[in-house]
């Protein structure tokens, strides 16, 4: 496997077409439309919105799919307490379902004892690029009348079942922040076949504009230049991606298939080293699913060995740094002193004492959970590390 680079020359080209454009009217928005016509296309999808990050294509997720004040929805707590975040932005109530101590994933079961007359949706999570079991969790959806979003920040290119992750929900969000298999510095992308929530993200997400639509992105200059002209027929936010974001989204986008190869290889690696060792366990991987590995991680017996002590060692041994679960969303000083910027005055997080929720899955994961870079553009490097943490193990045998 050769050496590949981070950026390219493709997406060096798009940045130039869109420098050369000079911002002018004529030429902005081309390459978002680009980018979200390869993009519907390469997932699979009637639709796909481009927005300024992962965060807000959640948000308008949720306003598309008519979650509003005191609506509750289902989300793992073992993730970014973005996806939880988006919750609060619209007004409604985060609940956390428990995960999978072996996959580290969401589950219908789980997603079934949260449900109360006020669900209204449901967010999933693939989880460092492994999607949980999105069929038994439509199952349940469909039983219950509730909206899926799929949350892919960390998933492109994996599949389950034979059917690509990022079709099983009714929408499904996608990141292009600094750290993911696909990037433009930031950026997000929510797709959908929806045509009704299309034309709802596309308006939610561009100032409530008349002129736009799920399959018109800006407004021309005809329809603006008249004083009569009606711009905001509903509320909207500016979540808009900028031309130079997308003109190197475009570029990831193109080579897609080569940058998650890189991290599936490198998880090979890494899945080598840890073969066989009993205290230091891979996320499961279920038969039909296939993992896109934005990291590997693994489950550490902290009865054998501490976290910063293992952690500790594989510095020393010359491992890259390993990185830990995220505090669960719930532990945050954010939910644990309801820190809503007034939203905790609306009356509807009263019933919510977010001191007292509990997920011992996730609790006892988060304490235990490594993990590990899959970003190495050169394979050798990838081999080296695999090689170190192959070291660190016998140090602790």
């Amino acid at each position: 496997m050769e050496k590949i680079q981070r950026i390219g020359s493709l997406e060096e080209k798009y940045v130039k077409e869109v420098l050369e454009g000079g911002f002018s009217s004529k030429s902005t928005y081309q390459m978002v439309t680009r980018l979200e016509k390869e993009f519907a296309e390469k997932f699979h999808a009637k639709h796909a919105v481009a927005m300024v990050n992962g965060t807000a294509t959640l948000h308008i997720a949720l306003e598309a799919a008519g979650v509003g004040v005191g609506d509750e929805v289902i989300c793992p707590p073992l993730t970014m307490s973005s996806t939880s975040m988006a919750v609060l932005m619209a007004n409604a109530v985060p609940v956390f379902a428990d995960v999978d101590p072996d996959t580290f994933l969401i589950t219908a079961e789980n997603i079934r004892k949260v449900i109360t007359p006020k669900t209204k949706a449901i967010m999933t999570v693939a989880l460092y690029g492994l999607a949980p079991q999105m069929k038994e969790i439509m199952e349940v959806a469909k039983e219950y009348n509730l909206v899926v979003i799929e949350d892919n920040a960390e998933c492109y290119g994996a599949w389950q079942d034979g059917q690509l992750v990022g079709t099983f929900g009714d929408m499904a969000s996608y990141s292009f922040q600094s750290s993911k298999h696909l990037t433009a510095g930031e950026g997000g992308m929510v797709i959908t076949n929806n045509d009704e929530y299309a034309d709802k993200l596309r308006r939610y997400s561009g100032l409530g504009y008349a002129g736009i639509s799920g399959k018109k992105g800006r407004i021309t200059k005809d329809d603006i230049q008249s004083p009569e002209y009606e711009r905001h027929v509903i509320l909207g936010w500016n979540y808009r991606m900028a031309d130079l974001c997308a003109a190197v989204a475009l570029g990831q986008l193109e080579r897609m298939d080569e940058l998650v190869n890189v991290r599936c290889e490198a998880a090979k690696c890494f899945d080598e080293a840890v073969a066989g060792c009993e205290w230091l366990k891979a996320q499961k991987v279920l038969p039909g699913n296939v993992h896109s590995y934005w990291t590997y991680v693994v489950r550490l017996d902290t009865n054998k060995v501490g976290w910063h002590e293992f952690r500790d060692k594989f510095r020393e041994l010359g491992g890259d740094g390993v990185y830990a679960a995220w505090k669960l969303a719930y532990q945050e000083p954010l939910f644990k002193e309801k820190a809503f910027l007034g939203r905790e005055n609306l009356g509807i997080y009263d019933d919510y004492d977010y001191k007292k929720v509990s997920c011992p899955n996730a609790e006892y994961l988060q304490e235990r959970v490594l993990q590990f870079k899959t970003n190495y553009f050169d394979i050798e490097d990838a081999k080296k590390q695999s090689e170190i943490l192959k070291k660190t193990i016998a140090f602790f045998a």
